[in-house]
């Protein structure tokens, strides 16, 4: 997916949640591109800490983006096995195919879905309750954290990993009016 076709719009000068997740976009295709020159070994094989490997954490993070988003909408989760997806190109059919209801559900997206309620019933049988809001912060957080993992493993191997800085992204424009 090219980077302009997930464009989405910036809120009166509040760093937004749409902007989070387009920078989590960006940086989650810059980890996609630079799994292009690492042998499939190295992407497999499994990681101390996370879910597994480098291309099972990418596709862990775009599962539970989308699944999150399914289940606020009461629609069925996503449940497959990261093993039907354990080729870069499986798992970048797999964002390409889940991208657009993510993408749809951010468009429309607006304050009173801060404080939705959500009520997600545990395994033993207890309810919890949080909000849309708090869901969506931490599906941003979420994706992150495993930045944060891919980097270390990528260390490892000795590699530079990718750059997680939100700054030089040209996510959010200065405007003329004010020059420090």
């Amino acid at each position: 997916m090219d980077a302009g076709d997930h464009k989405l719009t910036f809120e009166n000068g509040v760093i937004s949640i749409k902007t989070m997740f387009e920078y989590n976009w960006m940086v989650r295709e810059e980890w996609l591109k630079w799994c292009e020159d690492v042998p499939i070994e190295e992407l497999l094989r499994p990681r101390i800490g996370g879910v597994g490997g480098i291309l099972h954490t990418l596709f862990h993070v775009i599962d539970v983006e989308w699944s999150w988003i399914q289940v606020m909408l009461g629609r069925p989760d996503f449940q497959d096995s990261f093993n039907l997806y354990n080729r870069l190109e499986k798992v970048r059919e797999l964002e390409a195919t889940f991208r657009p209801d993510v993408l749809q559900f951010l468009r429309n997206w607006d304050e009173s879905m801060e404080t939705r309620a959500f009520q997600d019933t545990k395994p033993d049988g207890s309810i919890a309750t949080y909000t849309w809001g708090e869901i969506m912060r931490h599906m941003i957080a979420h994706e992150i954290h495993h930045v944060g993992q891919l980097s270390i493993w990528t260390r490892e191997i000795g590699k530079k990993p990718i750059s997680a800085n939100l700054i030089g992204k040209n996510l959010i424009l200065p405007t003329a009016n004010y020059i420090h």
